[in-house]
């Protein structure tokens, strides 16, 4: 049992006094109360907090960039529009490109509006060197034994993202470390699927051995797969963006927002940078409070936003998202996230239960998911139903029983 489900009934026992029906809204306040106060005792008031960036490889290459130049001409900030950045490096022979690659490798594969195949390059030069670094911390005696062992293990993570093929778009080994990738040939997809993942999301957790379809790449792999097999003749592509900090475990930062509207700023940075024309979000678990931040201050290229175990998108109803997107929601049966209060108390919590009817999304079957990071195994419903809509094949989608109509009135398809 982990700690949101064993806090789902905090009130329940003999000799309690009755308060209500379980569906009650003072119930529901009461038991949200509990909750917040279980969790400040159990992880402290100073886990509520703004997170701080911890200086490392990212910050020492972006301040050489800043000191930087190339023919006389200063370099872009890291804050320059996408546009901006393109016509800068539009404007640079391939070999001052390449050299500003080789240079600051962490930058420019990081930097939104640098040619995509430049940026894939610098993540592979940075990948590199970060190998480099943890294969020496490997044999460092300075270091603990448990140290030793996380030194060899995100060695061979980065070794696995160098293997031949892989498009990494964005990669930062500073503390947990940020990464995204490319599935799929982005530079000329119609359609673009961004997966958002959720809590304790990190370099080690990227991809995973055991259970690949709960880790953001192979989220990704499985839906870019699945949309290659039911619209072979669409042009696609899916991204793992794990480009932001995500909570760690299952305490106050995971119940409180400061993560998400951080996350949400990059998430809207990255997807201003994308040119494709349809842009579809699809955000599990953590990721959709994310999500839900970033949905007013999307561009309308962004067509759908679909959330899968969603603990809420930080607003009572879909209209309130102030967004034209549609707006998707999914939860099988066996996901322990049905067991966490819905509601926001305090600053923690993230509002409305995103699959009740009331809230107004569109209700998606998961037929075959099992738990909580199963929406994405090849063969449930679930991962179908995400490539008909990255697909924009509307008229195929398989709503949950309790939303027949799901797809019913008018969808938008621009």
């Amino acid at each position: 049992m982990n700690s949101f489900q064993a806090l789902s009934n905090p009130l329940s026992g003999p000799g309690l006094p009755s308060v209500g029906a379980p569906g009650t809204a003072f119930w529901r306040t009461v038991l949200a109360l509990a909750v917040v106060l279980v969790l400040l005792a159990t992880t402290g008031w100073t886990a509520i907090r703004e997170h701080e960036g911890t200086p490392g490889p990212y910050a020492a290459s972006l301040l050489a960039w800043e000191k930087g130049s190339v023919a006389g001409r200063p370099l872009p900030g890291p804050d320059e529009k996408p546009g901006a950045v393109a016509r800068f490096f539009r404007s640079l022979t391939a070999g001052q490109q390449e050299r500003l690659a080789e240079r600051y490798p962490l930058v420019v594969g990081n930097l939104g509006g640098a040619p995509l195949q430049l940026r894939y390059d610098a993540n592979h030069r940075a990948l590199t060197e970060a190998r480099d670094v943890e294969r020496e911390r490997m044999h460092d005696q300075r270091l603990t034994d448990d140290g030793r062992q996380t030194a060899r293990h995100r060695m061979e993570r980065f070794e696995s993202m160098l293997e031949p093929g892989r498009r990494i778009l964005a990669f930062d080994p500073t503390g947990g470390g940020r990464a995204a990738e490319v599935f799929g040939d982005l530079d000329r997809a119609r359609r673009v699927s961004v997966v958002v993942p959720g809590v304790d999301t990190n370099l080690l957790t990227f991809e995973k051995t055991d259970h690949p379809y709960s880790a953001p790449s192979g989220m990704a792999r499985a839906l870019q797969e699945r949309q290659r097999t039911a619209a072979p003749g669409a042009s696609t592509a899916t991204i793992a963006w794990a480009d932001y900090t995500a909570p760690t475990g299952l305490g106050v930062e995971a119940a409180s927002g400061n993560l998400a509207e951080e996350g949400a700023q990059r998430l809207t940075d990255f997807v201003q940078s994308l040119s494709n024309p349809h842009i579809a979000l699809f955000c599990h678990s953590y990721g959709s409070v994310v999500c839900g931040d970033a949905a007013d201050r999307l561009p309308p290229r962004v067509t759908d936003i679909a959330v899968s175990g969603s603990p809420g998108m930080r607003v009572d109803h879909a209209d309130d998202l102030g967004t034209d997107a549609n707006i998707w929601a999914v939860r099988d049966r066996d996901d322990w996230i049905a067991d966490v209060p819905h509601m926001e108390v305090g600053g923690l919590g993230h509002g409305a239960d995103p699959v009740s009817p009331a809230f107004g999304a569109r209700r998606l079957s998961a037929d075959g998911a099992y738990g909580h990071t199963g929406y994405y195994v090849p063969g449930t419903g679930s991962l179908a139903n995400f490539a008909e809509i990255a697909t924009g094949s509307y008229e195929t989608i398989s709503c949950a029983t309790s939303d027949p109509g799901c797809i019913g009135t008018p969808v938008k398809t621009a």
